[in-house]
């Protein structure tokens, strides 16, 4: 991509937000690199280098922006390249980068050697997985610094950097200025209300209603909440040393600035690069709504309106969450699914303070529900759940804990699939319904569902699949599309 210059060159003149992220810029003149849309004075061409990672600039001796702060640029989805495997491993090293774990673990996660994952990670992003990662946690690191007033000290450790010495050496040669001089700077004149608030940005435009209005029509009472145009929701994860931690998150639209702003608990610190790629993921932060549509705007033919530009695919921040309310809501309606996932919660969850109303408790884990005395129909058969889809939850769980079937970044969600089928109660719609939103995979389609039959009337479900081909491979939001104009 970054071989054409004159091409990039028009693009960040135009300040064209359609390439945020997809490409930096160094500019030699300065010694700084930028993103796309930097509204910065626009440099000569012939001091203009093209890169396609801010790792790779950094690499190549160029500071970040103040200014356009690329730290807040949106990631790329995993299926925008044919190497997926290195947009997956960049994906793990973002969202690990504070957990200390090895390139060997990591690599394990993806079913290769770290030989093979150092191989084609250089081959796509032109720069290792260790300097991928540093500039991870160097840039995670100068969002902390900017935008909140936790010390210094906790900014490393958050940002996942061991010693502070190393972080302030690492910073300084990378940065030519100190973490507090770089506060100083970029806070000067600004009011900290002592919440941890960060900035997750996006490609536009983004139908930020629509995805509330999703969100919300699903919400798990205690679990999760939607107020005041925000989202909400308790958080459950484990840090690099197995230590369970707990908290909330809120999360915001500032449309002006295409970012989400995610305020979290304090109590989240260690995981905060967790939940940050899980915000990226539920939120869909990473699409390319321009590649989407271009695409997808023949189903406009069919009926105009039936694909909107910007639509995003509702993921999910727990996996098992989801499935549970997946296989809860066959063949009912969507509000009778969130009250069964509301009993399991009260009766099986874990209660918790979080001083926000509505957020009270957390999800019950797989572990959880594997470890139930006796049979499960015992146990979900008294809160409402049908004797079948009780023993398919507890399948679903002991998969989980046994390993057999994975949902984190998985590298063949089609392979999953087919684990997820050969489960007793899990048909084709509930597959593809996971895998559209625990799986991040792009390509599902519901043809039986019954709002995509409704939207597309009076075809039938065959037909409705043959259609769909045209629309490869960005099924899932074509469905997401057909939903919206109910």
């Amino acid at each position: 991509m970054t071989d054409n210059k004159s091409a990039l060159y028009a693009a960040f003149k135009a300040k064209d937000a359609r390439f945020d992220g997809r490409f930096f810029v160094g500019i030699s003149s300065t010694g700084i690199y930028c993103r796309p849309v930097c509204r910065a004075k626009q440099p000569k061409s012939e001091n203009c280098t093209f890169y396609t990672t801010a790792a790779e600039a950094e690499q190549a001796g160029y500071r970040p922006c103040l200014l356009c702060r690329p730290e807040l640029a949106p990631g790329t989805s995993i299926t925008d390249a044919t190497a997926t495997l290195a947009r997956r491993a960049a994906r793990l090293l973002e969202e690990n980068c504070g957990s200390g774990q090895s390139l060997d673990e990591l690599a394990g996660r993806l079913g290769c050697t770290a030989r093979h994952l150092r191989r084609v990670f250089a081959d796509e992003y032109h720069v290792s997985p260790v300097q991928y990662l540093q500039t991870c946690r160097l840039l995670l690191a100068k969002n902390l610094l900017t935008d909140t007033d936790l010390p210094v000290l906790e900014v490393a450790m958050a940002a996942g950097f061991n010693s502070l010495r190393r972080f302030n050496d690492l910073f300084k040669k990378q940065y030519n200025l100190s973490p507090t001089a770089l506060r100083k700077r970029t806070t000067e004149g600004k009011k900290h209300n002592g919440n941890i608030t960060l900035a997750l940005g996006y490609r536009p435009p983004y139908h930020w209603e629509e995805m509330l209005n999703f969100l919300a029509g699903r919400a798990i009472t205690g679990i999760e909440a939607v107020k005041n145009g925000e989202y909400m929701r308790t958080v459950h994860l484990e840090n690099t040393e197995g230590k369970h931690v707990y908290g909330w998150v809120r999360v915001g639209h500032r449309p002006k600035k295409n970012v989400l702003a995610v305020t979290v608990s304090e109590t989240l610190l260690p995981v905060l690069p967790q939940v940050l790629a899980r915000i990226r993921h539920l939120f869909d932060l990473s699409c390319d709504p321009n590649a989407v549509y271009e695409t997808l705007r023949v189903m406009n033919d069919i009926r105009p309106g039936l694909c909107v530009l910007g639509t995003r695919v509702p993921g999910c921040f727990n996996a098992f969450e989801m499935v549970v309310r997946a296989v809860l809501g066959q063949q009912i309606t969507v509000k009778a699914a969130s009250t069964l996932a509301a009993r399991i919660v009260d009766t099986y969850g874990t209660p918790m303070q979080t001083g926000i109303e509505g957020l009270t408790h957390i999800f019950p884990l797989p572990k959880d529900i594997v470890a139930l005395d006796g049979a499960i129909e015992n146990h979900f058969g008294v809160l409402g759940v049908t004797a079948a889809r009780s023993n398919t939850i507890y399948e679903l769980a002991r998969a989980l804990v046994q390993g057999e079937i994975n949902f984190d970044l998985c590298a063949q969600p089609e392979e999953e699939m087919k684990k997820l089928m050969a489960i007793r109660g899990i048909g084709s719609w509930t597959a593809q319904y996971i895998a559209m939103r625990a799986m991040e995979w792009p390509d599902a389609f519901l043809e039986t569902d019954a709002g995509v039959k409704k939207a597309l009337q009076p075809y039938t479900a065959k037909e409705l699949l043959k259609m769909a081909e045209a629309w490869r491979p960005w099924r899932s939001y074509a469905t997401v599309n057909l939903w919206n104009t109910l």
